[in-house]
């Protein structure tokens, strides 16, 4: 069995989400080195991977400066940090594990593409939708032929009120200018899964959306700009005080060790440094007074080749989760993917059936995003080692189409028109093929 080695650019949650798994496959995986500016984050890898001073690093700039030195490249930096170092580390000859989204505009993301064509080199982009048990159900279901024809699709990414207000008002995604439109760093990877099943091109793109509730028009009267101030007149009963969601909450370490990135000194965070956080950093800031600029809610409806329509819709205001409808010609499709089964209702029969997505759900086997994080990884190893069968991988190239029927639906969005999916994709020298041939 060949055994691939690999350097991790980025040591911070999706980082370690890939770095894991591979961990726990070392007839597979070896990995040789980590770049990641944070010392503390750095160490951590040291300690759980078992590595030498000599493969640490502390910028991806110093460990692409050095000759290849390994098969592998897991670009996990952020959003704004995904295209030199995926540009560098093509030009050396790596194979590229790219988290989502590809880079932050239209132009970044056909370079990325373009150069690995040119260097020979794969590039699977962190679309981990696609490697869960509950999606490769779903697309096994409609390449039977069960449901017939796919007519429409309704897909809903209910991102959640305090996963909105943690990633996306306070924490690293709250900036269009600094990232990406919430549509492509959150949910580039729900426009993949839905041309992924449809297996169509898409032709045409509208969008509505905008930042609506989470503004400083809807603070209360009197709130400070800080919840740690201590003078909020509603600290009390409001659902968003800082202090409970990061200081008295000691069971979401997700949360406080987010929050205190670049403060901690201790894993898990301690309270002390969870409160300097919330007097010196955006996670302590007023959810309705915070320096925000993407939406809270946004619909994308799309027409594919054929006549097949599909309606997304990405919004803050729920428990959180995602949910997709499938109405095919002889059958609909039900399913919640928190669920462990998806609902199929078949016009023929007029009966309803539960169709099991996998045969257990145990976290500890299932891991993070429903499965997916620990699916790409064995689907890469598959595919870069050519004993790959399945139907889940997406090169580079058909990634790309998918995020630039994102850019365009923020186009439509953004000029009130209805966009041309063609002429869009033209515009940016890149062609509206879907499967790639």
């Amino acid at each position: 069995m060949k055994q691939f080695s690999v350097i991790i650019i980025g040591g911070g949650a999706r980082g370690w989400a890939y770095a894991k798994p591979m961990r726990g496959m070392p007839e597979k995986f070896k990995i040789v080195g980590v770049a990641e500016p944070d010392e503390h984050r750095r160490n951590d890898f040291k300690k759980n991977l078992n590595l030498p001073d000599e493969a640490l690093f502390a910028s991806w700039e110093d460990i692409l400066a050095r000759p290849k030195m390994a098969d592998i490249a897991v670009i996990a930096t952020m959003d704004d940090m995904h295209y030199a170092p995926a540009m560098k580390a093509i030009e050396l000859g790596y194979h590229l594990l790219l988290e989502k989204p590809v880079a932050q505009t239209e132009k970044e993301c056909t370079d990325i593409a373009n150069f690995a064509r040119k260097r020979g080199v794969s590039v699977l982009v962190c679309h981990v939708l696609r490697y869960t048990p509950f999606f490769k159900k779903v697309k096994s279901i409609v390449e039977s032929g069960k449901i017939g024809e796919i007519m429409s699709i309704l897909h809903v990414e209910a991102v959640g009120d305090l996963h909105q207000t943690h990633s996306y008002i306070r924490g690293n995604w709250h900036s269009e200018k600094e990232t990406t439109p919430m549509l492509l760093a959150k949910s580039c990877h729900d426009l993949d899964i839905i041309q992924w099943l449809i297996d169509k091109p898409c032709k045409k793109v509208s969008s509505f959306g905008e930042l609506t509730y989470f503004t400083e028009a809807n603070a209360p009267a009197g709130a400070p700009v800080r919840c740690a101030d201590g003078t909020c007149p509603v600290a009390d009963s409001c659902t968003y005080n800082a202090l409970n969601v990061y200081y008295h909450d000691k069971n979401n370490q997700w949360f406080r060790s987010a929050a205190t990135r670049g403060i901690a000194k201790h894993n898990p965070p301690t309270d002390e440094e969870v409160m300097e956080a919330l007097k010196t950093t955006d996670y302590g800031l007023c959810v309705f007074r915070a320096n925000n600029d993407v939406v809270d809610h946004q619909v994308v409806n799309m027409q594919f080749e054929g006549g097949a329509t599909a309606s997304f819709s990405m919004n803050a205001f729920n428990k959180g989760g995602r949910y997709i409808r499938i109405f095919g010609t002889k059958a609909e499709i039900y399913a919640n993917m928190s669920d462990t089964t998806i609902h199929m209702y078949d016009f023929d029969t007029r009966r309803s059936q539960e169709i099991p997505v996998q045969e257990t759900t145990e976290e500890s086997i299932v891991g993070g995003h429903g499965g997916g994080d620990t699916g790409i990884v064995c689907d890469f190893y598959e595919y870069l080692a050519e004993t790959y069968t399945g139907s889940s991988i997406a090169d580079i190239q058909t990634s790309v189409a998918n995020h630039l029927i994102g850019f365009a639906a923020e186009e439509a969005r953004h000029t009130d028109t209805v966009v041309d999916v063609d002429s869009f994709f033209e515009k940016h020298h890149y062609k509206n093929e879907y499967p790639k041939k």
